[in-house]
């Protein structure tokens, strides 16, 4: 009985794999014969890449939203602060 050895694919190769799926229309199964890798080890890589693809807008999304809670947050303690600049320099002018 003979042993498989399992083969380590380079990243660089695993990303061109899966772009002739994803990008040129090739089947998983025909591109998986092509490149003579398992179909089950071409088809995670696929679901890998669009678990990775589909979960960073909702991270850029996440990351906007808390940046412009931030931003207005320091809108509005700038608009107190101006407030009170103002009135100071009412006060300023009238005893003057």
């Amino acid at each position: 009985m003979t042993k498989k050895t399992r083969r380590r694919y380079s990243d660089e190769f695993k990303a061109d794999a899966v772009s002739l799926v994803t990008h040129q229309g090739y089947s998983v199964s025909e591109a998986a014969r092509r490149l003579e890798v398992e179909r089950s080890v071409l088809d995670r890589w696929c679901r890998k890449h669009h678990q990775q693809v589909s979960s960073t807008p909702e991270r850029q999304e996440d990351d906007r939203d808390a940046e412009i809670k931030k931003l207005r947050e320091e809108v509005r303690k700038l608009q107190v602060e101006k407030d009170i600049l103002k009135k100071a320099a009412f006060f300023a002018k009238e005893s003057s």
